[in-house]
């Protein structure tokens, strides 16, 4: 029996749901490749996009401020909505959609930018819609899957995750490989340029594939949920029912939140500054204007796409070995794989080498992205899986927004603007997060697959 551990008592038991096979989780997973797709190419290129137009390293943080506050803001709202949706593209696939058009018209400009301004403010707009996307994926797997296939469930879009981040951390080396030069009007590679361009579509095409080939169900009972959708509906009601969730939150849940948010502050200081440390220490750069910058921040790019292949790469492995140690044990020893990777960096100079690290933030990945919501979505009342997915982003996305917010004096006075303490300092975040992953009572365990 899952804890519940709050007010809201444990999740109304519903009838087992038939077990799908492999195309069916493929198809509806599918649409993560395009989400990772958009979210790989701010992640990898941001920065260097940023310092391109004119930012110091100590402004970095604070111009990452889009994507932690969208999260936090709009995740919990869709989940809401979602949770209260039914037409006729279903209840999660109209977000899916509506979040790909918008994610794909933002990356298809931002190349393009011509001023700082210009960049920011595209990528709130891309943060947005790239959460609107992303948010009911999460809880689609629970809509759609018994618990027993859960974790195979979000191991896919683990799979799909890592496929999507590695073609766009390797497409801007390849076009330079292809003999892609230049820049944009902005100063922007046209490496990067043709990237997000292909990103753009990449992103939209996904999403459409999982929207056309997998169906949802219809509510057991429709005129129950008509009623419900009536009592709790409006933008007033809806805040209310997050509020009341975060209160409610499960055991297990207040559990992992602290795991969640050491993992994502480790995560953070990685994307802000892993690629900036390779072009700094790894290819000798001193100015972003620079043909050693370039090399570095599509090295740095290379770099990800590393953990992005041993992330697919070892996907498929994480249910068996959870079946052997448990979720706990499991999504511990792989955060504490990345914790160790990126301290390596502290001795690594070798472009190749310098690879290595990128192997144990893989495997961390892998487990990120799927073993904490298999560990929560058995935990959760069934017909409020989207808030309570939408309110679990919170974890994630405040020590971001403390970290952007904060990290400017950090890292100029206490730092020195050198972008490899910041990694060092997300190594040590990913062991903290190991360490109290340990702590997590994972109730459903015995049910996972």
């Amino acid at each position: 029996m899952a804890d519940s551990g709050g007010a809201a008592g444990a999740p109304a038991a519903t009838a087992t749901r038939p077990r799908l096979g492999f195309w069916p989780i493929w198809n509806m997973s599918f649409g993560f490749l395009g989400i990772q797709f958009g979210w790989g190419l701010q992640l990898a290129n941001m920065s260097a996009i940023y310092a391109k137009l004119g930012a110091d390293p100590d402004r970095i943080p604070i111009l990452w401020l889009a994507g932690p506050v969208t999260g936090l803001l709009i995740q919990p709202v869709i989940g809401s909505m979602s949770d209260r949706t039914w037409n006729r593209l279903g209840r999660r696939r109209p977000y899916f959609l509506a979040g790909a058009v918008l994610s794909s018209v933002a990356l298809f400009l931002m190349p393009d930018s011509s001023a700082l301004w210009m960049a920011a403010g595209l990528l709130w707009v891309l943060d947005a819609s790239i959460n609107i996307s992303m948010e009911p994926f999460r809880a689609f797997v629970a809509d759609k899957l018994d618990e027993s296939q859960r974790t195979a469930g979000f191991v896919m879009q683990s799979f799909f995750i890592g496929v999507g981040a590695t073609l766009a951390n390797v497409l801007p080396y390849l076009f330079h490989k292809m003999g892609v030069a230049g820049t944009t009007a902005g100063g922007i590679p046209l490496t990067v340029q043709y990237t997000f361009k292909l990103g753009a579509g990449a992103f939209l095409l996904a999403v459409l594939w999982t929207v056309l080939t997998t169906g949802e169900d219809p509510p057991a009972d429709l005129e129950a949920f008509r009623r419900r959708r009536a009592e709790t509906g409006g933008l007033r009601r809806g805040l209310a029912e997050i509020v009341d969730a975060i209160g409610a939150m499960p055991r297990v849940m207040r559990q992992l939140a602290v795991v969640q948010v050491f993992t994502w502050l480790g995560l953070f200081c990685m994307w802000m500054f892993f690629g900036l440390a390779t072009a700094r220490y790894v290819f000798g750069a001193t100015a972003s204007g620079s043909p050693e910058f370039d090399r570095g921040t599509e090295w740095g790019g290379i770099a990800f796409a590393v953990y992005s292949v041993v992330c697919f790469a070892v996907a498929f492995a994480l249910p068996g070995l959870a079946a052997r140690l448990g979720r706990t044990r499991t999504h511990a020893a792989c955060l504490a794989c990345g914790g160790l990777g990126l301290l390596s960096t502290w001795f690594l100079r070798d472009p190749y080498l310098w690879l290595l690290s990128m192997v144990g933030v893989g495997i961390a990945w892998a487990s990120i992205l799927s073993m904490p919501y298999a560990m929560l979505a058995g935990a959760l009342p069934p017909e409020r899986v989207g808030v309570y997915m939408g309110v679990f982003n919170f974890f994630i996305v405040i020590p971001e927004i403390i970290a952007s917010l904060s990290f400017q004096p950090l890292v100029k006075h206490l730092f020195g603007n050198d972008p490899l303490a910041v990694v060092l300092l997300g190594g040590s975040s990913l062991l903290v997060a190991a360490a109290l992953t340990t702590r997590v009572h994972d109730v459903t365990a015995t049910a996972a697959s």
